[in-house]
């Protein structure tokens, strides 16, 4: 590939299944590490703080660091704040939005807050619903940090935090601005930490739908590895489904070192 200023690095089913590294996952880290090669951990999980994810990435033996980590609840954090210094808001979400909204600065209200923002709720309740979309409809602001329908679980799937955002939009006639993949604000969010412009980074992931799309839309170039949800067998069917062709397609994380010369 051309000269690589940062990498945007996919997390599920890039670097791990769920609590089981990929083979060649800290290899990879390591290798970039002594290239210096810039990089960022890139997630539309909501529910975990950067230390949450630093942390859950050192479980499986891949080096890590609270600040090498971007969600999607921080980028939807500042997207507010940028919007509205100081806003005040209402989470739908766990420990990673809360922590993400305090550190932007914006004030945590239970009624009239300027805007909703919603992420992953496992506590979301019918009230939870009437509130939420109570306050869209009287012109709260709608944010959603990923749209994600379904969740991997060890029982299988579970609704995501777009499944619980199309229950708020249903219900208030709405629709949200959303800020994870296959968006472009969490892509955009992420490369300005590594001081570069979306089409000065490579998004590498395993999603056609999400990653790769996210990428393709903030004009980055973009790197579709084998690994996890796209396979050979379905690449054709994800090619069609999603209108996007990755830049480059590797089978596994040895494939992508070399790629990337490191």
């Amino acid at each position: 590939m051309d000269t690589i200023k940062g990498l945007l690095i996919d997390l599920d089913g890039t670097l791990y299944h769920g609590g089981r590294k990929i083979a060649g996952a800290e290899k990879l880290i390591e290798a970039l590490r002594r290239a210096k090669l810039p990089f960022l951990f890139v997630t539309n999980n909501s529910s975990r703080t950067p230390e949450g994810v630093a942390a859950h990435l050192r479980g499986m033996g891949i080096e890590a660091r609270a600040e090498e980590v971007c969600t999607s609840s921080l980028a939807a954090a500042r997207y507010i704040a940028g919007e509205s210094p100081g806003a005040s808001v209402a989470i739908l979400g766990e420990e990673g939005l809360v922590q993400a909204c305090e550190e932007a600065g914006l004030r945590l209200v239970t009624d009239h807050p300027q805007y909703v923002v919603q992420g992953i709720d496992r506590s979301f309740t019918y009230e939870s619903l009437a509130r939420a979309s109570r306050w869209i409809r009287e012109g709260a602001g709608f944010v959603l940090t990923n749209p994600d329908l379904m969740l991997p679980s060890d029982d299988g799937v579970m609704p995501g935090a777009g499944t619980i955002g199309a229950a708020i939009e249903a219900a208030s006639g709405v629709r949200p601005v959303v800020i994870g993949k296959p968006e472009t604000h969490l892509v955009t969010y992420a490369a300005s930490l590594l001081g570069i412009k979306a089409e000065e980074a490579v998004m590498v992931g395993d999603n056609m739908r999400t990653d790769i799309a996210a990428g393709a839309n903030a004009g980055c170039k973009t790197v579709l590895v084998l690994t996890g949800l796209t396979t050979q067998e379905n690449l054709e069917h994800y090619r069609q489904l999603t209108g996007v062709k990755p830049d480059e397609i590797c089978a596994d994380l040895a494939e992508l070192m070399t790629l990337l010369g490191v």
